[in-house]
C-alpha cells in the first residue's frame, strides 16, 4: 500500500496487545503492524526500524511508558506517539503532554476514535481529544491569574488566523486552500509562530492558544 502507515504496539498484556495488532491490521491506511511487550524492546525496535506512530501503554515491565516515551521523543522526533491507558489522572497526562507526546487515549476508547487519532497524529502532529481538552482547561483555570503578568506573544493577525486553523486539526494543504496560501508559506508561519511562542510542537501551540483566548 502506497504511503502506508507503519505502527508499533507495546503492552504487556498479550490479549489486548494482539486485539490491538488485530484492530489495527483492518484500518485502511495502516500498513506493517508490530508489537511488543514492554518499552525497552519498543525502543529496540525503533533504533532498528523508526515507524510513523508508536502505540505505548504506560504501566510495562522493564521499562514504562514514560521512559520510552522520553527516550524516542529525544532520539527520533519525528515518530508520533499515543499513548493508551487505562488511567485517565491529569497527572499523568499532563507531565506526558508537557514531554510532548501527540494523542493521549483512554483503553476503554471506540475503535473509530484510535483510527482517527492515528490520522491526526501523522497529518496534524497532534489529536486532541475531549479528555486532552479537559485537562488543558482545568490546569489553564488554575494558572487564570499567573497568565495575567505573562509576556503577551506579539502574532500578527494571519498568525493567529493560522494558529486558530491548526488548533481546529485543519492540515498544511487544507488551511492553504482556505486562506488561499501556498502549503511552504503556511509552513513558514508555522514555524515562525512556534519560534515566537517557544514551543517545539502543535500541543504547544494549542496549549498557548488556549490559554491566551485565541481559541477555546
Amino acid at each position: 500500500m502506497k504511503n502506508a502507515i507503519t505502527v508499533y504496539v507495546a503492552d504487556d498484556h498479550t490479549l489486548f496487545r494482539k486485539g490491538i495488532v488485530r484492530l489495527l491490521s483492518a484500518f485502511e491506511r495502516i500498513g506493517e503492524v508490530r508489537d511488543v511487550e514492554n518499552g525497552k524492546e519498543l525502543c529496540a525496535l525503533v533504533k532498528s526500524e523508526p515507524p510513523d506512530v508508536a502505540i505505548i501503554d504506560l504501566q510495562m515491565p522493564v521499562m514504562d511508558g514514560f521512559e520510552a516515551c522520553s527516550f524516542i521523543l529525544s532520539r527520533y522526533p519525528q515518530v508520533k506517539l499515543i499513548v493508551l491507558s487505562m488511567h485517565d489522572d491529569e497527572r499523568y497526562i499532563t507531565q506526558l503532554l508537557q514531554m510532548g507526546i501527540h494523542g493521549f487515549l483512554l483503553k476503554t476508547a471506540d475503535p473509530i476514535e484510535l483510527e482517527r487519532a492515528i490520522y491526526s497524529v501523522v497529518e496534524n502532529d497532534f489529536y486532541q481529544n475531549e479528555l486532552i481538552s479537559s485537562v488543558l482547561r482545568r490546569r489553564i483555570k488554575r494558572r487564570k491569574t499567573q497568565l495575567h503578568h505573562e509576556k503577551i506573544v506579539d502574532l500578527s493577525e494571519r498568525e493567529k488566523e493560522i494558529l486558530q486553523l491548526i488548533c481546529m486539526e485543519m492540515t498544511i494543504r487544507e488551511i492553504g486552500t482556505k486562506l488561499s496560501l501556498s502549503e511552504n508559506t503556511v509552513r513558514n508561519h508555522r514555524v515562525r509562530i512556534m519560534e515566537k511562542i517557544g514551543v517545539r510542537n502543535t500541543v504547544g501551540l494549542v496549549k498557548y492558544a488556549i490559554q491566551s483566548g485565541l481559541f477555546s
